[in-house]
């Protein structure tokens, strides 16, 4: 029973961890945005919360501090040059940052004890913490969403041309998105490091790229729900498919591919969009039918 409860609680724990890095992958995609620098922030947040605990001998909530403020400052540096970059050149651009910083992470040996990682972190944030951590995150999103900030990355997202004519400055809201990623990725990355014990720069590597982005292209990246609903789901996988392990990446490619050609909006977006339109559709023709009469 002990092995079943925390099997199921790394399993969560696990949920909750990919959740945020979907987060912060869903507000530059909400903002216009082809970010990947997602893996990146992550790693810095998590190799801040690391060292602040295991060589400067701070407590828990320092490295969590130090790891959200480097997430932000790191956001903003890079929103700097790439706020101006669009596309594909943007993708190229928060690549190559996840490259460098995972470069970094492993020829730094004396600071981060290369490919070995760092060891024996105490382990000081569970999942109670990540739960809290998710919510809060949530609710601040979804206050975004409804303020002229959010409403302005939609109308960003869908022509920057009508969002220039409208006066919304495009420069300003894709730093404000590029910082908002930064700070939640490097959170989430500082959670992580105290959560699990040990990091290595393998794990802040391409696999975490593809995974963070597919997340959102699978759950939806108009709500925050969408990339709720693609952590969840990305996360449960390797657990419901276990008998086909061998074949989980050509699972995960089947899956992706159904919801691209039958859900283009993602599951979770796809089904808000039908409630919604279910609920005007009723709202019409109660309006309709009382005219009648």
């Amino acid at each position: 029973m002990i092995e079943f409860l925390a099997s199921y609680g790394s399993l969560a724990d696990l949920i909750l961890f990919n959740s945020l890095l979907a987060f912060s992958q869903y507000i530059v995609l909400r903002a216009g945005l082809f970010s990947l620098g997602t893996a990146a922030f992550a790693a810095l947040g998590a190799y801040a919360a690391a060292l602040c605990v295991t060589k400067a001998g701070l407590p828990a909530s320092a490295g969590l501090a130090a790891a959200l403020a480097i997430g932000t400052v790191a956001g903003a540096m890079v929103a700097l040059p790439l706020s101006r970059l669009r596309g594909v050149f943007q993708a190229l651009a928060t690549l190559a940052l996840v490259q460098i910083v995972l470069s970094a992470a492993i020829n730094a040996t004396s600071i981060t004890n290369g490919s070995i990682g760092i060891n024996s972190i105490p382990k000081s944030v569970g999942t109670s913490v990540l739960l809290g951590t998710v919510l809060v995150v949530v609710l601040l999103l979804r206050a975004l969403g409804a303020n002229s900030v959010g409403r302005a990355f939609d109308v960003i997202r869908e022509d920057e041309t009508v969002a220039v004519t409208l006066g919304i400055s495009v420069h300003k809201h894709h730093m404000i998105a590029f910082i908002l990623s930064g700070a939640i990725a490097g959170l989430a990355g500082g959670l992580h490091a105290l959560n699990s014990y040990s990091i290595t720069p393998g794990v802040f590597g391409f696999q975490m790229l593809v995974n963070v982005l597919a997340m959102v292209v699978l759950g939806g990246s108009m709500t925050v729900w969408g990339a709720l609903c693609g952590a969840i789901i990305l996360s449960l996988l390797p657990e419901l498919f276990r008998v086909f392990s061998d074949y989980r990446m050509v699972m995960h490619g089947l899956l992706l591919g159904l919801v691209i050609i039958f859900l283009p909006r993602g599951v979770a977006d796809t089904l808000i969009v039908k409630w919604r339109d279910h609920k005007l559709s009723k709202r019409r023709t109660a309006t309709t039918g009382g005219a009648v009469a």
